[in-house]
């Protein structure tokens, strides 16, 4: 067991954690931080995207000991945030989920994805969400949700 020291949601964090331990399971299970999902938990389908240092990264393939000292946030540590709350109402507006599974993950990838490409065109949407894998959607909703609250939050930010 190693003692770490994370920022999770703007809380600090001390525990100790046993080397192998992945920071989703860590997240999950430890945190109960449930909305983030696991998936194939080899890093390819998404559902399990946290942001670490800012950086959006896939918490089933990055070990919790690794992350001493930094800051985590999950899908739970982005509620009542004016971007987040755009995303997740032109998610609503544009039918870009179904069964939820993904929604978490494909939520910070979008965020992610607007404050990279502060006006992204389809092709720049599709490339980025390109290991985020939703079975339902068919990614045409997601597609528009991203694309149009990149524009509410660009209009609104002049």
């Amino acid at each position: 067991m190693t003692i770490t020291h994370l920022t999770i949601n703007g809380e600090a964090h001390s525990q100790q954690i046993d080397p192998r331990e992945s920071l989703a399971d860590f997240l999950r299970e430890r945190l109960n931080l449930t909305g983030t999902h696991l998936g194939c938990e080899q890093g390819a389908c998404g559902a399990c995207t946290v942001s670490i240092d800012g950086m959006v990264v896939r918490s089933c393939v990055v070990l919790a000991v690794m992350c001493d000292g930094r800051k985590i946030e999950t899908i739970e540590g982005t509620r009542n945030t004016e971007p987040m709350d755009i995303i997740r109402r032109h998610f609503h507006e544009k039918h870009a989920l179904q069964c939820g599974f993904c929604t978490p993950g494909m939520l910070m990838m979008a965020r992610d994805i607007i404050a990279r490409h502060p006006e992204p065109n389809e092709s720049v949407i599709r490339n980025q969400l390109s290991g985020q894998i939703c079975r339902c959607t068919g990614y045409a909703g997601i597609v528009a949700a991203i694309s149009s609250a990149a524009r509410e939050i660009r209009d609104s930010a002049q």
